[in-house]
């Protein structure tokens, strides 16, 4: 079982950043493919960017591409977004998801991000 806890999210000026980590259990943090999502009140749950286990590929929903960055550190078990020129829109409860490769998925609680002037 893995078990992923988020943090780092808060209320924030629109244009400003967040550093967003997702910090996960057990010794096979660097075979899992990971991803963050969002999901804002009333609507579904959606990819915001995700990362390959090694960390050389990435992916990320046209709405973020050039704004947010997911990174890794493999010895530190975490994955990271770092959300930069941030717009009320992004205001969203931001989860990690892990897929270990069985396919397997898990999910943290979720951080709120609030952008709000």
């Amino acid at each position: 079982q893995v078990q992923l806890v988020e943090s780092g999210g808060g209320l924030v000026q629109p244009g400003g950043s967040l550093r967003l980590s997702c910090a996960a259990s057990g010794r096979s943090f660097s075979s899992y493919k990971m991803a963050w999502f969002r999901q804002a009140p009333g609507k579904e749950r959606e990819a915001v960017a995700a990362i390959s286990a090694t960390g050389n590929s990435t992916d990320y929903a046209e709405f973020v591409k050039g704004r947010f960055t997911i990174s890794r550190e493999n010895a530190k078990n975490t994955v990271y977004l770092q959300m930069n020129s941030l717009k009320p829109e992004d205001t969203a409860v931001y989860y990690c998801r892990a897929r270990d490769p069985l396919l397997t998925y898990y999910w943290g609680q979720g951080t709120q991000v609030t952008v709000s002037s």
